[in-house]
């Protein structure tokens, strides 16, 4: 498929996107920055999508993309497959609600689908995003630790709220040695309030074990993106000593395993370093592009929260009923969500037949752009595992944590994507390439034509 060269400036992106910048604009009278989620927006403003189908998207000024961001990776199918359609059409005929508010079948069917993969999860509670998984995560470890606080990796995102909000993306400048870094806020309203986590350096067992050494009596919880951002893999002895650590100080060792469940393997990372983490989270993938998350883990863990343990936070103090104090509430009204819970299913359902498919895409892909990179004097890395991986401007090959990662050539990379994207490929910039069933040979050689255009003409502007 041929593609027409593109200038390296926002003129041709400003002429393309008319009218998404238009509604941009007018969405910033209703929507604070124009957009619903921080994370949404890119400069000069992001464009506004009106269709999927497949492997694609068309923007509403009718330009076609290929999408690769799929969701942040949650639409392991693609737009509008069939199998979710038909999931979600059966689950509203054969149940007549979209919503029971009480128990119901799916919430066991699905939880045996998830021990199935993720066999060190005994038992589990459903929540509405991974945000909240990663909340209930660290109250359940902390009621049963006895302990206040939590220990995170540097560079390695768990959601939006204040305990983890911390050295995301610190500036080298602030963040400390490398081998003990400081605890920098990510975020305005994220106070210093003397529980703010520890942080630890991925990668780098000898620095994570004078932490916890000396501090394990504080940590209830370490939590850790077994694979960071999605795509910076976790060195196999680095995790063995981690999972050993954590045992001998009592630590409750958490995977978030919401962007690498049903992504690095059919059993996540767990899967890929044979280690049973203490508590898992998982979102994404396993809603089907419908908000989802779930905390599972341990049997002695999870039935902290047990109602059966003592009285509700609306039941005690009547009728002289105890406090409910010695339960960890957790509750949510769409909890296990039946419509969801059937998405879900007909994803992993599907998966279970096209996983090695989509790896195959993944992996080709991969190889081609570095072919690309290589031709052109372009220096292309892609650092991932099974359908998820990203792309590095990066002169070295080795990639091992998030200090490695600002050492690439980050400025260069978010060119490239702004060229990609108006030559109708299609993730936001500097993020990360997810997969789907749904991408073939018509999308892989329209991705590799508009990175030979791109690299080639940077090449000769430069």
């Amino acid at each position: 498929m041929a593609i027409d060269k593109v200038g390296h400036n926002a003129l041709n992106y400003q002429s393309k996107t008319i009218i998404s910048k238009r509604q941009m604009k007018d969405a910033e009278n209703y929507l604070p920055g124009g957009v619903t989620a921080n994370i949404k927006y890119f400069s000069p403003y992001p464009i506004v999508m009106k269709k999927g189908k497949g492997a694609w998207l068309t923007d509403v000024d009718g330009n076609s993309y290929v999408d690769y961001l799929m969701g942040y990776g949650s639409l392991a199918l693609g737009h509008g497959h069939s199998r979710m359609n038909d999931a979600i059409t059966e689950q509203l005929n054969q149940d007549g609600t979209h919503l029971f508010g009480t128990p119901h079948l799916k919430e066991v069917e699905f939880a045996k689908k998830i021990r199935q993969y993720y066999p060190s999860i005994k038992k589990l509670r459903y929540t509405n995003s991974g945000t909240e998984a990663t909340q209930l995560a660290i109250r359940l470890a902390k009621v049963f630790t006895k302990k206040k606080k939590i220990a995170k990796f540097e560079g390695h995102y768990h959601g939006g709220f204040k305990e983890v909000l911390y050295s995301i993306n610190p500036p080298l400048t602030e963040a400390g040695a490398i081998d003990r870094p400081i605890a920098v806020p990510e975020s305005a309203g994220v106070e210093v309030d003397g529980l703010e986590p520890f942080i630890l350096p991925f990668n780098d067992i000898e620095g994570v074990e004078k932490i916890i050494s000396q501090s394990h009596q504080e940590i209830a919880a370490v939590l850790i993106e077994p694979v960071q951002a999605g795509f910076i893999l976790a060195e196999q002895a680095f995790m063995d000593k981690l999972r050993e650590l954590t045992l001998k100080y009592g630590i409750i060792l958490i995977f978030d395993e919401i962007k690498t469940g049903f992504r690095i393997a059919l059993g996540g990372a767990q899967e890929l370093y044979r280690i049973d983490p203490d508590i898992t989270t998982l979102g994404k993938i396993i809603g089907g592009g419908f908000p989802i998350g779930l905390v599972g883990g341990r049997e002695d863990i999870m039935e902290v929260s047990s109602p059966k343990r003592g009285f509700d936070v609306f039941e005690a103090g009547v009728d002289g009923k105890e406090s409910a104090k010695d339960v960890l509430f957790h509750s949510g009204t769409y909890n296990g969500h039946p419509t969801i819970l059937a998405a879900g299913l007909a994803t992993i359902q599907e998966l279970e037949v096209s996983f090695p498919q989509i790896v195959n895409y993944t992996m080709e892909l991969r190889k081609r752009i570095e072919e690309v990179g290589l031709k052109s004097g372009i220096p292309l890395r892609t650092y991932g595992a099974g359908t998820v991986f990203n792309v590095v401007w990066n002169e070295e090959k080795k990639l091992r944590h998030y200090r490695d990662l600002l050492q690439s050539n980050t400025l260069r990379r978010k060119e490239l994507d702004f060229e990609l994207l108006q030559l109708g490929v299609y993730t936001k910039p500097l993020n990360r390439y997810s997969i789907s069933v749904a991408h073939g040979d018509k999308e892989l050689d329209h991705t590799i034509s508009a990175y030979e255009n791109v690299c080639y003409s940077f090449k000769e502007g430069s």
